[in-house]
């Protein structure tokens, strides 16, 4: 059963007047054109009105990529580091939106820079970049459908979409939101249906094809079973051949194995005796290895007695080095007595010396009043001093501003005079990336040409006036501008020969005599209509480079005109003239080969891009102006900071002497102080070094420590004497108990010898019984091997099965019987010969795969039944839907062309179940004698297509789902007549309750 469609929910306007979704604030930083904006939309019709340039594409910008929309949709930069304002590193753009209720609002912050980084901020909060477009999604905000987000740059691409593409993008911006997902399923579905279809066809003529053909091979198919089974009932025979091969080898193979049992047993007997002779060997060395341990246990023991001796020897040395040092200590301590007596005596004197000295020092009075006056005029000096370096700095500020101004007054004017180097980039950007190389390769090598040779032709070409450079530019090919002329064959064929790596192309000017151009002339009538000259009046060139792009593309045939030649548009054929410029459009009329009558077509004028990189020579004399009063102001500056250094550096140098006075006083006053100072810290040190030689401890008590410390060594060295006794008795008995173990030991050495002899002789005879059963056991293995492969033989080509022995019994019962028996039924079945001896694999081959077509015929029989059903279904809740979203446009649209042009009609374009061709079809008529024709850049003019677009994207109104809808200078080319109506309809569209706001 199929699911129910979901509903998208119809948004509704809140008490503020603002649906959910609706943008409340954008607030741009360092973006584009502007350094800071702030504006608030209200919640209907919104209009932003200003010259070019004043900012209005890029607020739409703004919004498309503060909500998730990639740079390439603008059709301008394709890097989001363009759109940061130049001179900047980085900016932001802040959108605000009214979330489902009046006090929820969703602030999106998307920051940019020049090296083309984005970071997302979701309500102050970073984010990564799908968290904002799940927000978008919420609201159904599409910046990359052209029915809802229509950018300047991109409103002739409306016109150019198709009209599957048309449904495409009003399915996603409107009406149910099912319809689009069932469109690409409808989609799939019929070309799964086609594959299925075709399937279908194809199996049914090779299953016709392949019956017929087995049904010619029946008869020879019976000939070739028969010598089949002839050939197989040889084939069976063959495979009792090697079960014949494994037979005897068996029999060889159980014959070798009797042997070595035989060998075995007598190997088991030898290594009996062996046994046997080897038991009371094995006692004797189990029994000396007790008595080695045993010897192991005594010397360890021994050496343990001598390490505990050791030790107790270098204990008794180090107490009697303890006592000696005792006995030292107390010669030296009755000579250090003596000595302090004479450094007591000694530091009394001292102590009164000093005492001595610091009264007999006279006192020292300080001049006071020299330096409080010194002090005031270092002061004086000082803020004098002070305000000559604010005066100075404030003059090295204003210099440093002046500089930098010079500079950049210079670097301008450099720039502005290197004219050639900003074309070359110009075309670079363009597209030409080597034309630096080709343009520096021309200039080392303009000695080898036999004539001037001019290029590329933009550094040619000076046009004075921006608009006439919009209209040369438009009307001559890109691939002239980066061309090279020469004025020679010569010339040309070497230039054509070395430049063709750069991708330039090169022209030659043969200088045609029988041309001579046309004189220009304004006539009367010219004037009225507004033309006021011809487009190879309004540029300077070379003659060669003029005659050139006169010649080729008929300058002196396209006119210029006003915007009163707008207007009087219609007249302009009258004077003959089949091509004009104006400001807004460029009118080109072809006359019909097989009639009198003409075609017009009607082209927006675009912005130059390469011509406006000449060079302005009225700004470039502003400039040298400007820089030349710099210079002067420069000079000025610097005369006047040179006085205020000599004035401060007077003020410094009677500063330092006043300052050199005072440090003198200051210096004597402090040694003075310094002094007393150290008399005083030297009386402090000698009363300090007395009381501190009276505190020394008293001589009898350190003497009688020192005794008491040497008698307890004394004792401590009896103790290790008598312990080293006892260890001395313990090491005779250990050894007196080593060297009888050891004699035992050599005595169980000799028994163990004499019983290894009589065990070798033994051995040799097991070595023979030995090798004897090994030789027995490879001719075994031997025979195993053969038996073994001859079994692998027998079984690699027939494994033996009841059925089989059941042929075998019935064969010969020797190889040569067999083997004869083979031959004459091999001579039987070749007897039978064919023309074809694959007829009996290609019969059942070509059987099998009729069987296998069958079944994939009947599957795919199921599978186109079950496509179809889903088709239908899928349909069913599809197209009436479509049909019902379209007639609701088509009335809208109908209904609003009347009112500003003829009539109009929006349709579905149906085709069956070619649901990938589905399309919808806008067609208009903007005058009463013609017809209703599809909308294309073809056969309607910019201001025309304007027009239906904009009313297309007006009868969509009432059928969104999104809460706003963005459309930038949709305006451009319509009459003031039009416009006006365009606006009227907007209004009303925009007052109808619950309809999106538009910006």
């Amino acid at each position: 059963m199929a699911e129910p469609r979901a509903k998208r929910a119809r948004i509704e306007r809140g008490e503020d007047d603002y649906m959910p979704g609706n943008i409340i604030e954008i607030e741009l930083q360092n973006f584009m054109t502007f350094n800071h904006l702030k504006c608030k939309p209200g919640s209907r019709l919104n209009l932003v009105i200003g010259p070019n340039g004043s900012g209005k594409s890029s607020l739409v910008c703004a919004i498309a990529l503060g909500l998730g929309g990639e740079p390439q949709l603008l059709g301008r930069a394709t890097s989001v580091g363009a759109y940061v304002k130049r001179g900047e590193e980085s900016g932001h753009i802040k959108i605000s939106l009214r979330g489902d209720t009046k006090d929820e609002q969703i602030n999106i912050t998307r920051k940019i820079d020049t090296r083309n980084k984005s970071e997302w901020l979701f309500n102050g909060k970073a984010v990564p970049k799908k968290d904002i477009l799940q927000v978008i999604q919420r609201f159904n905000i599409q910046v990359n459908n052209l029915t809802q987000f229509l950018p300047q740059d991109r409103v002739c691409e409306f016109a150019k979409l198709t009209p599957v593409q048309l449904l495409e993008e009003t399915e996603k911006a409107v009406g149910d939101p099912q319809l689009p997902i069932q469109h690409r399923a409808l989609i799939e579905k019929s070309r799964e249906l086609k594959n299925i279809q075709l399937s279908v066809e194809r199996n049914g003529e090779t299953l016709n094809q392949w019956k017929a053909l087995n049904a010619e091979l029946e008869k020879d198919v019976e000939r070739v079973r028969q010598r089949e089974e002839l050939l197989t009932k040889v084939e069976s025979m063959k495979k009792k051949l090697p079960w014949l091969q494994y037979d005897m080898k068996k029999a060889e193979y159980m014959e070798a194995k009797e042997q070595e049992k035989d060998a075995k047993k007598k190997l088991d007997e030898a290594a009996k005796t062996l046994n046997d002779l080897k038991e009371p060997i094995e006692k004797q060395k189990q029994e000396k290895a007790l008595l080695d341990a045993k010897c192991k246990k005594a010397g360890r023991l021994i050496n343990e007695n001598s390490k505990r001796l050791t030790e107790l020897m270098s204990n008794e040395s180090h107490l009697g080095v303890q006592v000696r040092g005792k006995y030292k200590e107390m010669d030296d301590l009755q000579k250090q007595e003596e000595s302090r007596q004479q450094r007591i005596i000694k530091a009394k004197r001292d102590l009164a010396a000093a005492e001595a000295e610091l009264e007999n020092l006279p006192p020292y009075e300080p001049p006071k009043d020299e330096l409080e006056n010194l002090k005031a005029q270092i002061l004086e000096l000082e803020v004098s001093a002070n305000n000559k370096r604010n005066q100075k700095s404030e003059k090295e500020r204003l210099l440093g501003q002046k500089k930098m101004s010079l500079r950049n007054c210079l670097d301008r004017l450099k720039d502005m005079e290197n004219t050639h180097n900003k074309c070359l980039q110009a075309l670079v950007k363009s597209g030409a990336e080597r034309i630096f190389e080709a343009y520096h390769w021309v200039q080392e090598h303009h000695n080898e040409f036999n004539k001037e040779v001019y290029g590329p032709v933009l550094l040619e070409v000076n046009v004075s006036d921006r608009v006439h450079a919009n209209y040369l530019e438009g009307h001559v090919p890109y691939y002239i501008w980066k061309s090279f002329i020469t004025q020679d064959p010569r010339d040309r064929d070497f230039l054509v020969k070395n430049l063709k790596s750069f991708d330039v192309p090169v022209l030659n000017y043969t200088g045609d005599e029988s041309r001579a151009p046309l004189p220009f002339q304004l006539t009367r009538e010219m004037h009225s209509i507004g033309i006021y000259s011809r487009l190879d009046q309004v540029f300077n060139a070379p003659n060669a480079v003029k005659e050139v792009l006169t010649s080729q593309f008929g300058l002196d045939r396209s006119y210029i005109g006003s915007k009163e030649t707008d207007q009087k548009a219609d007249e302009v054929l009258k004077l003959d003239i089949l091509d004009c410029w104006t400001p807004e459009n460029h009118y080109r009329w072809s006359k019909s080969r097989y009639g009198n009558h003409f075609s017009a077509s009607v082209d927006a004028v675009g912005r130059s891009s390469l011509l406006l990189c000449s060079l302005d020579v009225g700004e470039i004399e502003v400039m040298r102006s400007k820089k030349m009063e710099l210079e002067e102001s420069v000079s000025v500056i610097e005369e006047s900071l040179g006085s205020f250094k000599n004035d401060l550096r007077y003020l410094e140098e009677e500063a330092a002497k006043f300052h050199k006075q005072r440090e003198d006083i200051i210096k004597i006053l402090q040694h003075e102080k310094k002094k007393r100072r150290e008399i005083e810290n030297l009386i402090d040190q000698r009363r300090r070094k007395l009381e501190s030689l009276d505190k020394e401890d008293d001589l009898d008590t350190l003497m009688a420590k020192l005794i008491d410390q040497a008698a307890k060594y004394n004792i401590q060295r009896f103790h290790c004497a008598m312990e080293v006794k006892e260890l001395l008795v313990e090491a005779v008995s250990f050894k007196q108990s080593f060297a009888e173990v050891h004699m035992a030991s050599i005595e169980f050495d000799a028994k163990i010898r004499d019983l290894e002899v009589d065990l070798k002789q033994h051995e040799k005879f097991a070595m023979q019984a030995s090798l004897h059963f090994e030789y027995c056991k490879k001719e075994v293995e031997n025979f195993r091997q053969q038996l073994s492969a001859a079994k692998r033989q027998a079984e690699s080509i027939a494994t033996i099965t009841p059925e089989l022995e059941k042929e075998f019994l019935e064969m010969p019962t020797t190889i040569e019987e067999l083997e004869a028996a083979i031959q004459d039924n091999i001579s039987q079945a070749n007897s039978m010969l064919f023309l074809n001896n694959n007829i009996l694999e290609e019969y059942e081959h070509r059987k099998n795969q009729i069987e296998d077509i069958a079944k994939k015929l009947e599957a795919d029989n199921k599978e186109l039944r079950r496509c179809l059903a889903e088709i239908d279904n899928l349909k069913e809740n599809w197209l009436p839907t479509l049909r019902n979203l379209v007639a609701r446009i088509n009335e809208t649209f109908s209904r609003n062309f009347q009112e500003m042009a003829v009539a109009g009609e929006v349709s579905l374009d149906e085709h069956d179940k070619d649901f990938d061709q589905f399309g919808i079809l806008i067609k208009v008529k903007f005058r009463q004698a013609g017809q209703l024709q599809v909308l294309s850049a073809h056969h309607q003019s910019g201001g025309e297509r304007s027009v239906s677009t904009i009313l297309y994207l007006v009868s969509l109104q009432d059928l969104t789902n999104c809460p706003f809808r963005v459309v930038d200078e949709i305006n451009q080319g319509m009459d003031p007549i039009n416009e006006r109506k365009m606006f009227q309809q907007l209004v009303r569209a925009a007052s109808q309750l619950n309809t999106p706001h538009v910006c």
